[in-house]
């Protein structure tokens, strides 16, 4: 009971410290939830580019052409072998027969190809393959498979998209880890003129016995708040932007191509994110903040 009665003095105190320096508490959350939008905004554009990468990566395909010599029916068999193929994700067959009718749409037809015949083109196999980045060596595993006559692959479009990810991933590394940056100085410094203006109160406290973990504790309530606040709004606002700003790109008619992640399929995700890093920007930057006034 009296470890509750503690506890509620402890939080009371940190909620008397948001709202006694209440403009520069809310110039802390402001700050706080711009940097988080910005960084939820600019997460959410690579999650798109990279869902759009990975979709460009599916259309990348490998053309699997099978021996001349091969029927059918032995064609197909070749199929088993080719889905054994470490890397492959799929391999779907493609007939003579087929593969003329496709090439006489792509044409648009025309009495330039009226003398074109199934025996002109070969059996093939469509192969997608689960990694990309690892095309060269697939397509080598490939052209050992018993009846593959040739094998075509654009390897550098692959090695393209592999490196787009690479350099997209370690920008957003970097804006990111800057971003949090900005927020734990912001808010610790916040936290920082809150003590400043109570430094003998905390001088006295340490004089009559109190604990270092007694006296910081408030200012950690003070910092979690500021950062479940900042959490709470930036999670909201970034929705609604996002949902707005999608609404106009898919209203566009030149841009109705664009697939456009909805928010909803990544909403606990982004709820964690928004979550645990106003948690641990409120948190962490109270925690730096304080060591300097314990040590009186």
């Amino acid at each position: 009971m009296k470890r509750t009665r503690k506890l509620g003095y402890l939080f009371k105190e940190g909620i008397h410290n948001m709202f006694s320096h209440g403009f520069m508490s809310f110039a802390a959350i402001c700050v706080t939830v711009a940097c988080l939008v910005i960084i939820g905004s600019f997460s959410m554009i690579l999650y798109n580019i990279a869902v759009m990468v990975r979709d460009l990566e599916q259309q990348n395909r490998i053309l699997v052409y099978i021996d001349e010599s091969y029927n059918t029916a032995e064609a197909k068999s070749v199929g088993s072998q080719l889905n054994l193929v470490e890397n492959v994700s799929q391999a779907v067959f493609t007939s003579r027969d087929e593969a003329m009718e496709n090439f006489l749409a792509q044409q648009g037809g025309g009495e330039e190809f009226a003398g074109i015949n199934a025996e002109t083109f070969r059996d093939r196999f469509v192969v997608t393959l689960e990694d990309n980045a690892r095309m060269a060596e697939t397509v080598e595993a490939i052209r050992n498979v018993k009846g593959v006559a040739d094998v075509a692959a654009r390897s550098e479009i692959a090695e393209g998209f592999t490196t787009l990810q690479r350099v997209l991933n370690i920008v957003s590394i970097a804006i990111i880890a800057v971003l949090l940056v900005v927020s734990l100085f912001i808010i610790s410094n916040t936290v920082k003129l809150a003590m400043y203006d109570r430094r003998d109160e905390i001088g006295i406290m340490k004089m009559v016995g109190a604990t270092d973990r007694f006296i910081r504790f408030p200012y950690v309530v003070e910092g979690f708040l500021i950062g479940l606040i900042s959490g709470a709004v930036a999670f909201f606002l970034e929705w609604g932007i996002y949902d707005l700003i999608a609404n106009r790109l898919t209203a566009v008619d030149s841009l109705s191509l664009l697939d456009i992640v909805p928010f909803t399929k990544v909403l606990w995700i982004m709820v964690a994110t928004f979550g645990a890093a106003g948690l641990f920007v409120g948190v962490f930057g109270s925690v730096m903040s304080i060591r300097k006034f314990l040590d009186v």
